[in-house]
């Protein structure tokens, strides 16, 4: 009997035992039930926020933009520039743009760029307040000039309707004008005619050093002691009649001019540049279509090869020609 009542002792102990590590297994279950919905809601808090501060940046983007369209717009039409602005707009789409990748978005540094559009947006205000006193002070000097010209105008009309007696100065003022307009006239004609010197028919000659003239284009280099070039300079009615420095570039395959300070090579300007020539030489231009020789000579052999040899005179390149080495 007395064990009987032992054993409903023992299973009563292990029963509520049980019964207890069921509850705090259910009161577990529970609290973790709790923390992840606790969890979830934090974070869908979180989630909005972030999707809130994204469109609110967004939208404050886009204010910026439209600014900055209209203020691009404003001081181009008062004449100003407008490269900065520019520049930031296209920043400004791609910090739009950047605002996709949400991944990465940072409210603090955007806050920050958006500082910086304004502020630009706020510098220019006074840039559009400038332009706008500067066009109206060049508006009213405009208007006051355009006044004092029209008082000018009438003052001299009467000043000439009461001084009759300078009719002949006023005559001969108009005839310098007239004359001095007549030069000018025949200026512009030498201008559009063109007075530089022209070298027609160059041709090239080698000369051996027994003295004998070869002809051809085409020589060996162990036959050529000098070279002649023979041009024509043709009539030309506004050239002047005087002594013509011409200067002689010789150029071998390569581009490379010869030179030879002992033979004369020197440099000239030409198209605002300083140029190597290979030798000078001056002619008295008498305007009958004359016939010019110059002679060179290098003092070393020729390498084959085809050469090159242009003419210049007075700043104009005057003529071109060419000749073989074998």
């Amino acid at each position: 009997m007395e064990t009987t009542q032992n054993n409903n002792n023992n299973g009563n102990g292990i029963l509520k035992a049980a019964l207890a590590i069921t509850m705090l297994f259910i009161g577990f279950l529970g609290y973790l039930l709790y923390d992840s919905k606790k969890s979830n809601t934090n974070q869908e808090q979180v989630i909005n926020q972030k999707v809130e501060q994204l469109a609110s940046t967004k939208s404050r983007l886009d204010s910026v933009a439209t600014q900055l369209d209209a203020k691009i717009a404003e001081i181009t039409s008062l004449g100003g520039r407008v490269d900065e602005l520019v520049a930031a707009r296209t920043q400004l789409e791609k910090d739009k743009k950047s605002l996709k990748n949400a991944k990465f978005f940072s409210m603090k540094q955007y806050d920050a760029k958006i500082a910086d559009y304004v502020a630009l947006l706020t510098e220019k205000d006074n840039v559009i307040a400038q332009l706008k006193t500067d066009n109206e002070n060049l508006t009213a000097q405009t208007v006051t000039l355009s006044k004092e010209k029209e008082v000018l105008v009438q003052e001299k009309q009467t000043f000439v309707d009461e001084n009759t007696g300078l009719k002949t100065d006023k005559d001969k003022l108009n005839q310098t004008v007239a004359d001095y307009t007549t030069k000018n006239e025949e200026l512009t004609k030498k201008v559009r005619t063109g007075a530089q010197l022209k070298a027609a028919n160059l041709q090239v000659y080698a000369v051996t050093s027994k003295g004998k003239v070869k002809d051809g284009g085409k020589y060996s280099a162990k036959k050529v002691d000098q070279l002649k070039l023979a041009f024509t300079l043709p009539t030309n009615a506004i050239t002047e009649q005087e002594n013509k420095d011409i200067m002689v570039r010789i150029m071998d395959a390569d581009g490379a001019v010869i030179t030879d300070s002992a033979t004369g090579s020197s440099v000239f300007n030409y198209d605002g540049k300083e140029m190597a020539y290979t030798t000078k030489g001056t002619v008295s231009y008498t305007n009958n279509d004359q016939n010019v020789e110059m002679l060179y000579s290098r003092g070393s052999t020729y390498r084959p090869g085809a050469y090159t040899v242009e003419l210049y005179s007075e700043g104009f390149k005057i003529g071109t020609g060419n000749f073989t080495i074998k």
